[in-house]
């Protein structure tokens, strides 16, 4: 049976205004948190790196992850042939089973896929995700929002206290970061970025582009009856109208360039 991915409740930081009794204390909580936001600011891509790895991990440690003969991990294993890479940054690929519906790459290159999302989804479509996913890591999306979680999120403080090295995180923070890979938001104009981008990435390794279209696709026919495990629709397309700008874009690429449409599967 499957079982539902981690879910953490992510720490919310009230400010509230003072009694002027209170001014001084707060005066100095203010320059201390500053100090830490510009020491936080100061993060080198080897501690960024050390965070998301730390993360990575502990995802995969808390999710339950097939084994090697399992048939989700076999297909994704042969979709995923031969892709070893994006502007040098190097892939991983692990499925969770899960019962959401979702997928996401983070700025290190591990991608991950839910088996719901595997059971919905035909060989192309799936490239077609996976391919928009790893536009994000490409397009630095996924690094950008990532580090705006540690600067601004529940794990600053830890963050900012640090100095040359990484923060030792606790489990609850590890698990934090985690939440905000999995459930990274971009603007449209960053997702019409990604569709682009995976578009050429699929096509550089041989793949058929229109696996995102028609993923897209079945993904519109799905709005309106999705349930709360659709957390990956939810994610990607914030209005109707723009799906529909997306396809029609992406089909215009595919049409122009001279793919072939799969058949449905």
């Amino acid at each position: 049976m499957k079982k539902t991915a981690i879910k953490l409740l992510l720490g919310l930081v009230c400010l509230s205004c003072a009694a002027p009794a209170m001014a001084q204390f707060n005066l100095k909580k203010a320059v201390s948190a500053g100090a830490k936001a510009v020491q936080a600011a100061t993060l080198t891509d080897e501690q960024m790196a050390k965070y998301v790895k730390e993360s990575v991990d502990w995802m995969d440690k808390h999710n339950p992850v097939p084994a090697d003969d399992n048939p989700y991990v076999v297909r994704l294993k042969k979709l995923t042939e031969g892709i070893t890479d994006a502007d040098g940054i190097p892939l991983n690929f692990k499925v969770y089973d899960v019962i959401d519906v979702n997928a996401f790459a983070c700025p290190d290159g591990s991608v991950r896929v839910f088996s719901s999302l595997m059971d919905i989804m035909s060989d192309d479509e799936l490239l077609g995700i996976i391919g928009h996913e790893i536009g994000h890591v490409m397009k630095h999306h996924s690094k950008n929002a990532f580090r705006q979680e540690l600067l601004t999120g529940a794990v600053k403080d830890a963050v900012g206290a640090a100095s040359s090295k990484a923060a030792a995180l606790t489990d609850s923070q590890l698990g934090t970061l985690g939440a905000s890979l999995i459930g990274a938001k971009y603007s449209q104009k960053q997702e019409k970025e990604a569709d682009n981008c995976g578009y050429d990435f699929l096509v550089s390794k041989g793949r058929n582009p229109w696996g995102m279209v028609m993923a897209f696709e079945k993904f519109q026919k799905m709005e309106g009856e999705a349930g709360s495990k659709m957390s990956y629709m939810q994610k990607m397309f914030s209005s109707h109208p723009e799906t529909e700008a997306r396809i029609k874009a992406m089909t215009k690429r595919c049409e122009k360039d001279g793919y072939t449409r799969p058949a449905a599967e």
